[in-house]
């Protein structure tokens, strides 16, 4: 090997290892987004993506279809560590109460419409041994 290609071996393997990191479940959610907004324009749609522990159902990650940084940063901070499930009714009454925009209730319909698949997944694994993620 050339010094060269070393040094890209060495990149490529001491990245992070692909085993080692949790498995998650991603589930999304869409609503029609409100005319006259932003996201109608660009969009049409609202849209939600959120990475999950299979085990806890706690939001880890999360990503929105919004027009400007500032509301998927705003959003995504109010949602991480919560249980998408067990804290449904608190996560809805967070958005209504802290985010104040036309397309507050598109997002709302875009969980709701998660949580729906994030159950009936859960629903059809329910009789296999182990956890959403297998």
């Amino acid at each position: 090997m050339t010094g060269d290609s070393r040094g890209v071996v060495e990149k490529i393997t001491s990245g992070v290892n692909p085993m080692s990191r949790k498995q998650t479940v991603l589930v999304t959610g869409y609503a029609k987004a409100p005319k006259g907004t932003g996201m109608y324009e660009v969009y049409r749609h609202a849209g939600i993506v959120l990475e999950l522990d299979p085990e806890t159902g706690e939001i880890l990650d999360v990503e929105f279809t919004f027009v400007t940084d500032l509301a998927k940063r705003f959003l995504r901070e109010l949602l991480l560590g919560y249980r998408l499930e067990e804290d449904h009714d608190e996560i809805l009454q967070a958005i209504r109460d802290q985010y104040l925009a036309p397309s507050s209730e598109a997002i709302v319909a875009a969980l709701k419409g998660a949580l729906q698949r994030y159950r009936e997944k859960r629903a059809s694994v329910a009789g296999t041994a182990g956890s959403i993620s297998k």
